[in-house]
């Protein structure tokens, strides 16, 4: 049983935990520079708004409402990633950025993080006014006070970039984990926070289904894939 465990574990997560130990024995903190500077950023928002003067600066550069008009909700965007939820303690915001952030920014480096930690945000603040609009009549649809819940915090960028990496690293059962726990997570508590994340691992898993194809037309096409996607090796040597 312990073999057999083993050999799971060795496969499921053996690549990712070798590319993640490398980086951190032979860079040490220099291999997450990103993830250090967000977990400051979202540390400062943190104390920022929690002090009377600084509350409202906060909301104003990263807090989103479905009521707000759109223009102004996809200017606050980037930004409401850092701002952590006030109900919510700040450790547990702090803690998904450092773990998942790091990770991510070590296996597919800064730009593609921070791409996909969009991506995974966006689709989260689009979907609540979606939802809205569709009414809770609907499995899909939100309550109109939803629109007036502050949305902000890393999560629906943690968990998009948690299937993302699974997905680029063949951890299959560990992101399968995640999109179930995320599904019991709305069907316990069906709220605007859990309906947001099913959107960003929707958004996600296009994303993935449209790499997926264009690195099979670039096989088919004999071409060889760059290095950083799933099915590229180093070249055999004699």
């Amino acid at each position: 049983m312990s073999g057999a465990l083993g050999g799971f574990a060795h496969r499921e997560w053996g690549p990712l935990f070798a590319t993640v130990r490398t980086a951190l024995v032979t860079r040490r903190w220099r291999a997450v520079p990103m993830t250090l500077a967000a977990v400051c950023l979202t540390a400062l928002f943190q104390v920022v708004q929690n002090q009377d003067r600084g509350y409202q600066p906060v909301q104003d550069v990263g807090s989103v409402r479905a009521e707000d008009p759109l223009w102004l909700a996809l200017l606050r965007t980037p930004l409401s990633l850092f701002v952590p939820a006030l109900d919510l303690p700040v450790w547990g915001a702090l803690a998904q950025v450092l773990l998942v952030f790091g990770i991510a920014e070590i296996c597919l480096g800064r730009g593609r993080t921070l791409a996909v930690a969009y991506l995974a945000t966006l689709c989260g603040t689009l979907y609540a006014r979606v939802g809205i609009a569709l009414g809770p009549g609907t499995p899909l649809g939100l309550p109109a006070a939803d629109a007036q819940v502050v949305d902000t915090g890393p999560s629906a960028a943690v968990v998009g970039l948690a299937v993302y990496v699974c997905w680029r690293y063949r951890a299959c059962w560990t992101g399968a984990a995640v999109v179930v726990a995320m599904v019991v997570e709305v069907v316990v508590k069906p709220n605007l926070a859990g309906k947001e994340h099913l959107a960003a691992i929707a958004g996600v898993l296009v994303l993935i289904a449209v790499e997926t194809r264009r690195e099979r037309k670039r096989g088919q096409e004999g071409v060889e894939p760059r290095p950083g996607t799933r099915s590229w090796k180093p070249p055999i040597k004699s």
